[in-house]
């Protein structure tokens, strides 16, 4: 599937009266045309892994052309500069949580989450979260470290009050803490810090990420799945 095949697939599925539900869910909609995404998961079926096709699906800025592009890419074949720029591009929650899919399997992973979980841009510092979260879903042979290790980003990034930024930290705190027994009781504890550390200083973001992951991993369907 070449660009011109792939953008008239996504014109062919476009259905405009979608755009208004976008954007009441937060989804920039200037540039979108209303396709949904089991439509853009089936156009990727056929499309195939195709990086060159991804890039260029990306730089056309059309909002569903870069959610088909990043099921398209392949996450091992960024640069750590083209990582970059695309999570620069990012300016919606559903694109950037797919992009930050495609980013968790890249070799740059952990790199990349260090330094996006600092970033100032909202959807690029939400993206380093996500990627915790979607590895912590997806990598059964990670170690518990390999999360652990993740605290002291997530407890600096609590205290950002915007919606997209604190809810990709609890995200990837509650993920954490559904892995196992063991990580559970980390993430609870990190959980019991945040929000010690919120009524403390007045944050409103970190009390409510705090109750946030408390609340999943305290739940009772929680707690007996992990026995």
């Amino acid at each position: 599937m070449n660009l011109t095949e792939a953008l008239d697939a996504l014109e062919a599925a476009a259905d405009p009266s979608r755009k208004p539900g976008m954007a009441r869910v937060g989804i920039p909609i200037d540039d979108a045309l209303g396709v949904s995404v089991p439509d853009i998961r089936r156009i990727a079926t056929r499309a195939g892994t195709d990086q060159t096709l991804a890039e260029e699906l990306w730089a056309t800025g059309i909002h569903e052309a870069r959610y088909l592009a990043t099921m398209v890419a392949d996450p091992a074949a960024f640069t750590a500069a083209q990582m970059d720029r695309w999570a620069g591009d990012i300016d919606s929650w559903d694109v950037g949580d797919a992009a930050a899919d495609l980013f968790a399997a890249s070799p740059l992973r952990e790199r990349k989450i260090r330094a996006w979980a600092v970033r100032e841009e909202p959807f690029v510092k939400r993206a380093a979260f996500a990627m915790i979260a979607r590895r912590a879903v997806s990598d059964r042979d990670a170690s518990d470290a390999a999360f652990t290790r993740s605290f002291p980003l997530i407890r600096r990034a609590a205290t950002d009050d915007r919606n997209e930024v604190k809810k990709g930290v609890s995200w990837a705190l509650r993920q954490i803490g559904k892995r196992n027994r063991a990580l559970n009781a980390a993430a609870i504890r990190e959980a019991e810090r945040i929000l010690a550390d919120g009524l403390a200083s007045g944050s409103r973001a970190a009390r409510w990420v705090g109750r946030d992951v408390l609340r999943e991993l305290r739940a009772d369907a929680t707690q007996s799945r992990l026995r």
